[in-house]
């Protein structure tokens, strides 16, 4: 899938044609980082990003002790690209792609939802739904799972 920034500067291919997964997360953290309702995400096999001077690099620690590499467009500010060393999957910021079927999307934090979910969505609410969703992601970061 073709990938940019909101202004262009960068443009990058993903390494399939279609995500591995397509999540919606309402929760606080993903709409602090979007400025909006949501967040959105799919997850690809990690690939190696543009190496380009307008790529910058913002890190946090995350719940399971990871760091948490977030990429973004140093002339517009699109986040891009979230990835953990050593993962074999990465998350692509749904945005920025072209052609996503979001009819599949999985929606997580549905309890703190700012807009309606829609009924037929696989859905999970809050916490005791969370460990799915990481056990999908953990599964998801298996090299045979990850490579198709």
């Amino acid at each position: 899938m073709e990938a940019r920034c909101q202004c262009g500067s960068v443009v990058f291919k993903t390494p399939l044609e279609k995500p591995l997964a397509l999540y919606i997360c309402h929760c606080a953290d993903c709409r602090r980082q979007t400025s909006s309702a949501f967040g959105t995400s799919a997850i690809f096999p990690t690939f190696s990003i543009p190496n380009t001077d307008l790529l910058s690099c913002y890190s946090r620690p995350t719940t399971s002790g990871d760091t948490l590499y977030c990429y973004f467009c140093k002339v517009c500010g699109t986040r891009l690209v979230h990835m953990s060393p050593g993962k074999n999957v990465c998350s692509v910021k749904g945005g920025c792609l072209d052609g996503l079927d979001w009819n599949k999307a999985i929606h997580l934090w549905t309890k703190s939802a700012m807009v309606p979910i829609p009924e037929d969505a696989e859905s999970h609410s809050g916490t005791s739904d969370i460990s799915d969703y990481r056990a999908c992601q953990e599964e998801l970061d298996q090299p045979t799972n990850a490579l198709g």
